[in-house]
């Protein structure tokens, strides 16, 4: 989940949609203001991905990561 600086929802939106390994990505209201699909081998290249991909995009205030564990 991404907490995004105000009315800079749809530049941060954008550039999303280029990174390679989030596989979707949608608009919330609330705390978040939006929500990204990650897909990964591991957390730690979860970890990888949200602090040098998203969380370095201008706009981007905080990020919150909830994982799924594939059985």
């Amino acid at each position: 989940m991404i907490d995004i600086e105000p009315t800079r929802e749809k530049e941060v939106y954008q550039k999303l949609l280029k990174i390679k390994d989030i596989v979707e990505l949608y608009p919330l209201f609330g705390e978040y203001d939006l929500i990204a699909k990650v897909e990964a081998d591991s957390y730690d290249a979860i970890g990888k991905l949200v602090v040098s991909k998203i969380r370095s995009i201008e706009g981007v205030k905080a990020t919150k990561t909830l994982a799924r564990v594939a059985f």
